[in-house]
């Protein structure tokens, strides 16, 4: 298999040595998406969590993770050779999936190049990470930002993003450009985490995700960021499902509807694009 490219990263100057300063102090968390520097913050917190990354999300999800990626890949109806952008890739679960599944091309982007080059050392070691040699070389990895993506107009046939869309400084601008790469037909799917509507759920998820998580993860990580005190907060805060559906209509999605995975801990969301998306 052909070596994957691997295009010059470029960090902002004294990234690599804050790499590891905290990107969240308590005040910074009482409205994370606020901040006015969301986005280099958001950079900061997976630099620094990158290598434990995959290993967290097994644990705290209680392996759940994989299956609600299957069932976004699902949601996608993909059909054999069809091009895929899957934004805010990290470590490219998502994107081998649509790889597996038989994408024509799948492109993953993220925002952090320590994320990218976890997800391209998995892309050189294709059998460990269930692909075929000839499945592994469909990915390609591009370091972007979801507000500003760096491709053509009507270029995909699907869209994807996995539990990224909350970390989007401005997420309105990032299903504007969803619309705008895919073609007319083209489908969105976006995985996120939601608070959950049985009080019962939504009572111990929060006793979990707020008290239990935030300890074993940082623990796991070694983390000084505070990323995982940023994981409640920036779901809690983060807008509702109706909210969402209601964007992406604006942006031109049509067929817009939410499915709730694990007892609504998490929602799968999915639309077509339509000839009137926003340009």
């Amino acid at each position: 298999m052909p070596e994957p490219t691997t295009k010059h990263r470029s960090t902002p100057a004294g990234a690599a040595a804050s790499a590891n300063a905290p990107a969240w102090s308590a005040r910074d968390l009482a409205d994370p998406h606020a901040a006015a520097d969301k986005d280099e913050r958001v950079r900061r917190m997976f630099a620094a969590i990158a290598r434990s990354y995959d290993l967290n999300n097994r644990v705290h999800s209680l392996w759940r993770d994989q299956a609600w990626r299957r069932t976004a890949v699902k949601a996608a109806g993909l059909r054999g050779g069809e091009r895929v952008l899957d934004c805010a890739c990290g470590t490219g679960d998502l994107t081998q999936w649509f790889a597996r599944r038989g994408a024509g091309e799948v492109v993953g982007l993220d925002f952090t190049p320590e994320m990218l080059d976890l997800a391209r050392a998995k892309q050189t070691r294709p059998r460990s990470q269930g692909l075929t040699d000839e499945q592994a070389s469909r990915i390609t990895y591009v370091q972007g930002d979801a507000m500003s993506l760096p491709f053509d107009d009507a270029s995909f046939d699907v869209v994807s993003i996995a539990f990224g869309i909350r970390n989007v400084k401005e997420p309105a601008r990032a299903v504007a450009e969803f619309a705008r790469v895919l073609r007319p037909g083209g489908r969105l799917v976006i995985l996120e985490f939601t608070r959950p509507a049985n009080p019962v759920v939504r009572a111990f998820n929060a006793l979990y995700c707020e008290r239990i998580m935030p300890v074993t993860a940082t623990l796991i990580a070694r983390d000084t960021s505070g990323a995982y005190r940023y994981l409640p907060r920036s779901v809690s805060g983060f807008m509702s499902r109706d909210a969402l559906e209601a964007e992406m209509a604006r942006a031109g999605f049509a067929q817009v509807r939410s499915r709730s995975l694990s007892l609504g801990i998490c929602a799968c969301y999915s639309g077509v694009r339509t000839d009137r998306a926003s340009a």
